[in-house]
This record gives structure tokens, sequence and C-alpha cells, in this order.
């Protein structure tokens, strides 16, 4: 194995052990561990991730292959359950910043999407007692905002699995974008709230919502395919009824039930709010992706910061393989460009072609 391309390596060019360190000096976090250090726990926990280990004892076996510091999984194990979560979690920030295209602030109407939802890591209630969800099972929520078609992470936080994904969702919305969302992330306080803070949505709403006082959109054709109505209202009544009219479209899902979207979009038509939420799915496809290759259900830990600092450190592990993704192919002959999921496989097995080995040994260039 090539240990120039190994994820490990290539992270310590990206963050060097010195970032991490103002990281926590500022968490005023003092790590007095000499043979095993914070920093070669991100190391191992970004291999791990990537290589999906099954935890601390399979990691023990397996690290000095790759080049890390090797201890038991003992120490592994207090590591992780002592270091904050917190500093992962800064470190996912910067790895955003550091690979993303900066978003340039928007003098007129937003046009890019922003996907938000949350998922959901379920466990037995004995390993997460501080996480209780009903019955016998415990958990964590990742709740994500995703920029479309690009698969580009924006923000993300964290919760227990029973918290309401309304309430996480000012973590990870952003003005300068269109949000995107499905019916939990809605509700008429909240409407009027963004029609007043000039943040654009597409949001879909419950089946029992009440319109109040509708006025139907002129159109110059008939509705066609699963479209059915498009008017401006009201939304609910009583001490519920929002302040403000917005605009509502209806559609039908694939087994004819109705999809109800309420936005402040005027100016699109009712076709492009409809395909405008049917970008929503990327973020289904982003989720099940992170889980079958980032071994994010399989959690080492026990304590919040065991969990939430390996599950910060795999979000960071995708951004840093998105970016290599996208650089790479940009600058490769045509002949070896690669699907995001044939680089992730290739690289893991570290049989990417040669061209490619070339462009992680020698040509990464981070803003």
């Amino acid at each position: 194995m090539r240990k120039s391309t190994s994820i490990s390596n290539i992270l310590q060019s990206v963050i060097p052990k010195e970032k991490l360190s103002s990281f926590l000096q500022e968490l005023e976090y003092v790590d007095v561990a000499r043979k095993f250090t914070v920093y070669d726990l991100f190391l191992f926990l970004a291999e791990a991730s990537f290589q999906q280990w099954d935890g601390y004892r399979d990691g023990e076996a397996r690290m000095g292959l790759g080049g890390l510091r090797t201890v038991d999984h003992s120490t592994l194990s207090k590591k992780a359950k002592d270091v904050p979560f917190e500093l992962f979690k800064q470190l996912l920030n910067l790895m955003i910043r550091l690979c993303n295209r900066p978003t340039r602030g928007h003098l007129g109407i937003p046009k890019a999407l922003l996907l938000v939802d949350s998922t959901k890591i379920t466990v037995g209630k004995e390993r997460l007692p501080w996480a209780p969800l009903k019955g016998e099972r415990a958990g964590i929520k990742l709740h994500v905002s995703l920029v479309a078609d690009e698969g580009r992470l924006h923000k993300v936080t964290e919760t227990t699995g029973n918290s309401h994904d309304f309430k996480s969702s000012p973590d990870v919305i952003d003005k300068r974008f269109v949000v995107v969302a499905d019916r939990a992330y809605g509700s008429h306080k909240r409407f009027d709230d963004y029609l007043e803070q000039h943040q654009f949505f597409v949001i879909r709403l419950r089946d029992n919502t009440l319109f109040q006082s509708p006025v139907s959109r002129n159109r110059s054709e008939p509705f066609t395919g699963t479209l059915e109505q498009d008017f401006t209202c009201q939304l609910g009544k009583g001490q519920r009824l929002s302040k403000h009219r917005f605009r509502v479209v209806i559609l039908k899902d694939p087994k004819d039930n109705p999809v109800i979207l309420a936005t402040n979009l005027h100016w699109h038509s009712a076709e492009r709010i409809a395909e405008i939420y049917k970008k929503r799915w990327q973020i289904e496809v982003f989720f099940r992706w992170i889980k079958q290759h980032l071994n994010i259900p399989t959690l080492f830990g026990t304590t919040p910061n065991a969990v939430y600092g390996q599950l910060y450190t795999a979000l960071l592990v995708y951004v840093l393989l998105k970016f290599l993704f996208d650089e790479g192919n940009a600058v490769v002959h045509w002949s070896a460009k690669l699907t995001f999921a044939d680089f992730d496989r290739l690289f893991t097995l570290q049989c990417l072609p040669v061209e490619w080995n070339s462009f992680l040994a020698n040509d990464l260039n981070f803003p």
C-alpha cells in the first residue's frame, strides 16, 4: 500500500497536528498523553470510518498496517471517552471550509437549493442509556443540510434520537439558499418568520393543513402529469393561522397520495416548484451512502464524546473524499475518470489507476 495515498496521510497534510492543537486550546483541553495523543485518535477514527473497521478491538489489530501509532483497545476506548466531541465537530467545519467552494452572498434571489433532513442511528437501550427512545431502543440524530446537485455537506448538528427535527433546523439552514425540506420542518409561525427574514423555502405541509381564503393562480395551460393545484392562501386557523399568505402547490406521488408544498417562491412555475421538491431525494441517497460506506451505524463507544466524535470524523472523511473525487476528476485524462462509487471502492482497496495515485500524492491543492 502506498502510504502517501492513505486517507490518514492525506489528512495530515490537510489538517496538521498544529491546527488541532489550536482547537484544543480553545476548548481548554489539555492532552497529557504521550503514547497516544488526541491527534492519533483523530487519525484512527478517520481510518476506521474509511476502512469500515468493526470497533476498537478490530482497530487494534489493523492500526499498524495503516501506518498509525498502535495501542490496545482499552486505550482507544478511554481516549475516545475523554476527548470532547466538540473538537471533531470543529474539525468537520474546518474541513467543509477547506474543501468546499466559498458560498458567495446573494444580492438578489438565491438559486442554489439547500436540502435539510436528519438521520437516526439506533442501538439497544443499554448501549446509550443517555439517549433513550421508545421500548428497548436508544439512539441519536444527525441533522444535516446538503447543497443539491453537488453532494456538498453544508452544516451538521447533533441531538438525541427523541429530539424533534423542527428544533434543530435553525442550526443547519442558511439564507443564501432556498431551503427544501419535508413536513417535519414546517410550521405556520416558522413560515411567517422565513418570509420576514427573506429565507426562501419549499417545504412539504401535513395532509390535514387548512387553507384560508385560497385564490388560484392564473395559468396559461391546464395542469398535466401529477400537478393538481396552485394557489395562494393563509395557512391554518385560529391561533395557528399564518400572518402572511403563501403559495401552495399540490401534486400526487407515485402511489397517488397528495404532496402539499408551501413556498414563498412566486416567480417559478408550479412545475418548477415540484422539481425543486423532488431534489430532496438526494439527501436520502447521501444518508444511505454514508451509512453503507463510512461505518456510521457501527458505534464504537457508549458515551456522547465517543459516539459524536466518531460520527463527526466520519462526516469529515466524506467531505474530504468528495473533494478529492471532484478535484481529481477535473484533472485526470478522460479515460481515467471515475464515478464517485468507483473512486471510493478503488481508493479503499488501494487499486486506483496510476494517474489518480499521482494526483493524490502530488497534485492536491487545498484553498
